[in-house]
């Protein structure tokens, strides 16, 4: 299944290049402070639990990373080590930006990893949802992690 979607992700960086080639220009987030995001977006009010960073490589942290986006353009959640709040823009074309993003200082034995997670988030640019997974890509198109639903 994570071939398949490495697959797709693949395909739609490859669209998304040959958009760019085109000349169209990448929206920005449209929200303005304050404003609220559609409770209806198919990434807010689920939360979001890391299943990969980059590509292929599992994370094995003393809490599972996780997040949730609220309707009022809040995040909140854990970088596997730290509880973590900001704010979050969503956009057309599939952008996503995080902005704000502040942790608890509580120390663990794999903070190297959860500030990973926590640069993974703020340097999000697009997203891609493909059933229950979540796939973050940097502003060079490349894959930062992938997120799946919590059931």
């Amino acid at each position: 299944m994570l071939k398949t979607l490495v697959a797709r992700l693949g395909l739609m960086t490859a669209a998304v290049a040959l958009l760019a080639a085109c000349g169209s220009q990448p929206s920005e987030p449209t929200r303005q402070e304050g404003e609220r995001v559609a409770s209806d977006h198919p990434v807010v009010g689920q939360r979001w639990n890391l299943l990969l960073v980059g590509t292929d490589e599992r994370l094995s942290m003393p809490d599972t990373p996780h997040f949730v986006v609220s309707p009022e353009g809040r995040v909140s959640g854990s970088d596997g080590c730290n509880s973590l709040n900001g704010r979050v823009s969503l956009g057309e074309g599939n952008r996503i930006e995080f902005s704000e993003l502040a942790t608890s200082r509580r120390g663990c034995p794999q903070l190297e990893d959860a500030k990973r997670v926590t640069a993974m988030m703020e340097n999000a640019y697009r997203f891609l949802i493909d059933h229950d997974r979540l796939v973050f890509f940097g502003p060079d198109q490349r894959v930062l992690g992938g997120w799946k639903k919590a059931d």
